[in-house]
């Protein structure tokens, strides 16, 4: 089983909205570990540190699997 590991970074700015940036693919847990010790240095990165999440996903297989759906709020 070949997996990947994904460094990604998301927090929510100052209007309320998430931000989501991935910062790459890694071969091993520990390549993504150094890639975050890079990212974190960065700027922009080195303002929200705990912001960072490494996952870990299995190539060839899917990930979501549930679909989505589009909330809007109702009108008044």
């Amino acid at each position: 089983m070949k997996k990947v590991y994904i460094l990604e970074h998301s927090r929510e700015n100052a209007d309320g909205e998430d931000e989501y940036k991935v910062i790459g693919a890694y071969e091993t847990m520990a390549d993504a570990e150094d890639a975050k010790s890079r990212a974190v240095l960065r700027p922009g990165f080195k303002d929200y540190p705990d912001d960072f999440n490494i996952v870990e996903y299995v190539l060839g297989q899917d990930h979501w699997v549930d679909g989505f759906f589009v909330w809007t709020p109702d009108s008044e």
